[in-house]
């Protein structure tokens, strides 16, 4: 057993994720085994991952449209709302999002709340940049972000 539901292959690497009848609830570029998996019951919603994220990396869609059942606090809950919030081709700062969030020196609880990210891709932790414009840390890796970032419209490939 590898602890994941799918493993989805993806131009940046393979993905695992897992699901419940809820919704997704994790999705992630590291699919070494993990000793917790989902309940079950989450197969459509799988199909329904596979689906979009073919159709993002064709570069036919912008937003996903699953149903979501990551568990976290409720702080993280409220960053990963807001950056679900930023289209597709923009980019934000830890800092703007600390202030969204109504506290401007939450700027690293915002970055720890990026680091938990159980959903990859679908909450967009890699809109997030530094405030002065440079990539910082992603948990798929500088590479992957700078891609798909590309991908979005977000960085000029000839910038890098």
């Amino acid at each position: 057993m590898t602890g994941w539901d799918a493993l989805i292959d993806t131009p940046l690497g393979p993905m695992g994720a897992t699901a419940t009848a809820s919704g997704v609830t994790r999705l992630h570029f590291d699919p070494r085994p993990r000793s917790a998996h989902s309940s079950g019951g989450g197969a459509h919603h799988l199909h329904a991952l596979r689906t979009q994220l073919a159709e993002y990396f064709a570069g036919q869609r912008r937003h996903f449209e699953l149903p979501l059942a990551a568990t976290g606090s409720v702080f993280q809950h409220r960053v990963w709302a807001l950056l679900r919030a930023i289209d597709c081709g923009d980019t934000r700062s830890y800092g703007e999002l600390a202030r969204a969030l109504g506290d401007a020196g939450a700027a690293r609880a915002v970055g720890l709340a990026n680091v938990q990210n159980p959903l990859a891709i679908i909450v967009p932790c890699h809109r997030v940049i530094g405030a002065n414009g440079h990539l910082t840390g992603y948990a798929g890796g500088l590479a992957r972000k700078q891609a798909l970032l590309e991908l979005e419209g977000a960085l000029s490939k000839s910038l890098f």
